[in-house]
């Protein structure tokens, strides 16, 4: 575990920026490269590609916030002290998905809604924001809001629970998800190749989770001495903004892509989807490896989580997302920010 820098000099803010930069690329890059040689693997043991699709690859778009998460809650174990990046990055990147991404989405192209996802899947992701906010609120410590380890190992055995459900419901219901294409898309590679790719994959990712964690903490605190502001406000602030989107871009570049094939469901989909995995599977891991506690004023930002979450839904029961609930979206999520700035400043 590195030392944190002297935020007096110049050099230290441009190697602060340039670790930050660099660690979100790490991110990007290795989480792709992990979730293709898994796949390889996965498919050379004759394992259903639309088990690989919901499983190894819907865990792979969470990967980047899991590093940052479990890198932050690493150095609250050693170091002691909140675990603003965590927590804010998983509640800022369900929130950026939500507002941010499918707003961006929308307005590429309409995004129609199954009513099956507003059956199954949206109920399933309000019940788990629903559990996160009540977790912090009923069982805090120390007076902060916090993610226990009972806690986090109840949420990593709901992931377990989420993820058998949604194979034997998908097989039950023969929704494969274009299995010709996954078959396709899936490209098998030698398999002293593909481990070889799952090591690095790995190894890049913590790398960039260290990177990105590092970064910006040390940015946060500069600015808090600089700008005389305290230091849990400014790194709930970017852990929320800044980290929160660079761990995002794997959904954003997802959504995106597939609003512009004229697949635009995909992006409710894939966001749905990474939300539940963002708290169950990252914050259950992190929990386990150290108990997160942030400070209260974190309740306004799962607030913000949850009007989101069902701002989306009503939207979604109407059976289209059109340009004007884009614009709805992106106009929340900005307002929300200016917020989220207001607060560290005042």
């Amino acid at each position: 575990m590195l030392k944190d820098l002297n935020m007096g000099t110049w050099y230290s803010w441009l190697i602060c920026a340039a670790l930050f930069v660099v660690g979100i690329i790490f991110l990007v890059k290795f989480s792709d490269l992990f979730v293709s040689a898994a796949s390889s693997i996965a498919k050379k043991f004759h394992i259903s590609p639309l088990i690989i699709g919901l499983t190894i690859v819907a865990m792979g778009t969470s990967l980047p916030e899991l590093a940052v998460s479990a890198s932050d809650s690493v150095t609250c174990l050693i170091k002691g002290g909140n675990a603003n990046v965590a927590i804010g990055n998983v509640v800022g990147s369900n929130i950026a998905n939500l507002l941010l991404i499918l707003g961006f989405c929308a307005l590429f192209s309409p995004i129609c809604v199954k009513k099956s996802v507003c059956k199954k899947e949206f109920p399933i992701l309000i019940f788990v924001s629903l559990i996160l906010s009540l977790f912090g609120i009923l069982f805090s410590l120390n007076g902060q809001y916090a993610v226990l380890r009972w806690e986090a190992i109840i949420l990593v055995v709901l992931i377990i629970v989420y993820m058998i459900y949604i194979v034997f419901d998908a097989k039950k219901e023969k929704q494969s998800f274009s299995l010709q294409e996954e078959k396709d898309n899936i490209k098998v590679m030698a398999t002293w190749k593909a481990i070889i790719f799952v090591i690095i994959g790995i190894a890049g990712i913590v790398l960039g989770g260290e990177a990105v964690v590092y970064g910006a903490k040390n940015i946060a605190i500069g600015i808090g001495d600089v700008a005389k502001l305290n230091h849990d406000l400014v790194e709930s602030l970017v852990g929320l903004t800044i980290v929160a989107i660079g761990t995002s871009l794997p959904e954003l570049v997802t959504s995106i892509v597939a609003a512009k094939k004229g697949e635009a469901d995909m992006a409710l989909g894939n966001v749905i989807g990474s939300n539940i995995f963002n708290v169950l599977f990252v914050l259950g891991i992190s929990g386990i490896i150290s108990p997160l506690t942030v400070g209260s004023q974190i309740i306004v930002d799962l607030i913000m989580m949850m009007l989101a979450t069902i701002l989306v839904f009503v939207f979604a029961l109407k059976g289209k997302l059109g340009k004007k609930e884009g614009f709805i979206l992106i106009i929340f999520y900005f307002v929300y920010l200016a917020y989220l700035v207001l607060r560290t400043l005042i």
